[in-house]
């Protein structure tokens, strides 16, 4: 096993372990891709990975991180994507898509465009939240979810992975990280909630439990589900890793397939240890306690580094982020550097290089 074998997940095949991790572009126009996602996203099919992950899409419009953000409530969004999906497709790489709702750090500007909570000069939506708490000083806070928002909420992810379907995504995964809607609810430094939705493990655990679900239900029997998580929030009385395996084997009953081990995001003054690999071991941890197939993700840039997390039986994807912004053709390359003979599209076939006899 290494980074160009097959993985076979329910009815898909991906044809190596490399994908491209879910990255926000804060480029759609009120949710709907455009011509720039088909570059972005086309480019890194025909670049070589096997999976090819859309940035994180809002299942209703208040759960956008900023006015710029990708959205799936409607059939308009739907009918954005087909190009998408198909070019992907054309390309030997199966399209994902990462649905979300960013809770309490919704609302916001863009990065370009300015910091923190917009204006209400600047289109303002109230936001949503387990419990009414800021994710920090000079940001909106938000309304504490009734449980009726909470059942229609998610009702919006099920209609949500339905549509993904219709959009011909073959891979879903629903984001549970990174301080948005659904790790609010996971975390006690969010969640204060003393009602089913609040408490103890099993009360935090709830929604994003009937979240998937829903997603589940909707989403066929054919094709693979998968949940970001964080899998610590890195700050005392937090989230954590223990957390985070028992949370992975409820996913694996409900039908899970992978879990994309991530962390942090929850709180601004979060300690995280950066550097190469640094969540690998969540990764290990839940794919050995849980028994389930996971994805690492962060600071891995290396060829060599990719093949031997997964040689090593560390994770069975490695997501890549910042490497594919810098060099779309990645996963080509890393193959080159790994000796391993894969095809070139064949419009490109003359700069293929040579492997070493």
């Amino acid at each position: 096993m290494s980074l160009f074998t097959p993985l076979t997940l329910r009815a898909i095949t991906l044809k190596n372990r490399v994908a491209v991790s879910p990255m926000c572009q804060y480029s759609s126009v009120q949710g709907r891709a455009n011509e720039w996602h088909l570059a972005h996203l086309g480019s890194r099919a025909v670049g070589g990975a096997a999976l090819v992950i859309v940035e994180a899409t809002a299942v209703t419009p208040e759960g956008r991180i900023t006015p710029d953000d990708m959205g799936l409530w409607g059939p308009e969004h739907v009918e954005a994507f087909l190009p998408i999906t198909r070019f992907i497709m054309s390309q030997g790489a199966v399209a994902g898509i990462q649905l979300a709702h960013a809770g309490r750090k919704a609302s916001t500007y863009s990065p370009w465009k300015g910091e923190g909570s917009l204006k209400p000069s600047d289109g303002a939506w109230p936001t949503l939240a387990p419990s009414p708490l800021a994710f920090q000083e000079g940001w909106q806070t938000p309304q504490s979810m009734t449980p009726e928002q909470i059942q229609e909420t998610t009702a919006a992810f099920g209609k949500a992975a339905a549509r993904a379907q219709s959009a011909g995504f073959e891979f879903l995964e629903i984001h549970s990280a990174h301080g948005y809607l659904l790790h609010e609810f996971l975390s006690p430094l969010s969640n204060h909630r003393t009602d089913a939705y609040g408490g103890n493990l099993e009360n935090r655990m709830r929604f994003p439990l009937e979240t998937v679900a829903a997603a589940r239900k909707a989403w066929p029997d054919s094709l693979p589900l998968s949940v970001r998580i964080s899998c610590t929030d890195w700050a005392e009385g937090g989230w954590n890793l223990e957390e985070s395996v028992e949370f992975s084997r409820r996913l694996k009953a409900l039908g899970v397939d992978v879990v994309d081990c991530s962390s942090g995001g929850l709180v601004p003054h979060a300690k995280v240890p950066i550097g190469p690999g640094y969540q690998v071991p969540f990764a290990e941890r839940i794919k050995r306690e849980a028994g389930i197939h996971t994805m690492a993700v962060g600071l891995i840039t290396d060829p060599h580094q990719a093949d031997a997390l997964v040689r090593e039986g560390k994770a069975d994807l490695v997501a890549l982020a910042r490497a594919f912004l810098k060099d779309p053709y990645w996963a080509l390359h890393a193959a080159h550097t790994l000796g391993v003979d894969v095809p070139w599209p064949k419009q490109y076939s003359r700069a293929k290089p040579v492997l070493p006899k």
